[in-house]
């Protein structure tokens, strides 16, 4: 894990990072639908399974988006991380619960897609929030709401500062207009990343997932 420490004098941002983290303490939430026409198409042909393809490529473009991986480190000075490994929960039929597990990014696909299935395997049958040891600083929060094709998404803390790292929820896909439209929200503070980023984030998602090539 490396962690670069920004250049506070020379950054961009430094006046709105400063606001947002320590005047108006903030984070906001977009959410937007993605089409998956494409995407979902090329794994049913592959025999590749939706979760853990689609985990990989917010990773990946995760890893090309610096707004998305910054963090503190122990004298509070702000950085960015080399890579964040995401953080995702696996539901539990029989008490309708869930867990949360991590599996480490990795940039060879294969890697990661099968490292991913192992952990749920190991883990599926587990209780509680935390179930796999070792979640290294560097991690982002993704999960799936399956149940509902929803509008807007939004977390809070409301006692304390918004979490650098984002946190992003996806939902139900629907059929329109002949083409699979799913939700997809990101939750982040500003200090992080404004509209602008996060917008960029979103659209080069729907690039990737219309162009990449898994398997």
């Amino acid at each position: 894990m490396k962690f670069s420490i920004i250049d506070i004098e020379n950054w961009e941002r430094k006046t709105h990072f400063d606001y947002y983290r320590n005047t108006v303490k903030c984070a906001y939430s977009l959410t937007a639908f993605l089409n998956i026409t494409k995407f979902k198409k090329m794994l049913e042909v592959k025999g590749i399974k939706f979760f853990p393809a689609f985990v990989y490529c917010v990773s990946k473009l995760i890893k090309q988006t610096k707004e998305f991986r910054m963090g503190l480190n122990e004298d509070e000075k702000p950085g960015y991380y080399d890579c964040m490994h995401p953080n995702y929960t696996i539901f539990h039929k029989d008490d309708n619960t869930f867990s949360d597990l991590w599996t480490e990014y990795d940039d060879e696909f294969n890697v990661f897609y099968h490292n991913m299935l192992s952990d749920i395997s190991i883990y599926k049958n587990v209780k509680g929030i935390k179930v796999k040891d070792g979640q290294p600083k560097n991690f982002y929060c993704i999960s799936c709401v399956p149940w509902l094709s929803f509008t807007g998404y939004s977390t809070s803390t409301p006692a304390g500062t918004p979490n650098l790292f984002p946190i992003i929820t996806y939902g139900k896909y629907q059929k329109k207009d002949g083409k699979l439209m799913m939700p997809f929200s990101v939750n982040i503070s500003h200090a992080a990343a404004d509209g602008y980023h996060t917008s960029k984030f979103i659209n080069d998602l729907q690039i990737m997932l219309d162009k990449i090539i898994l398997g």
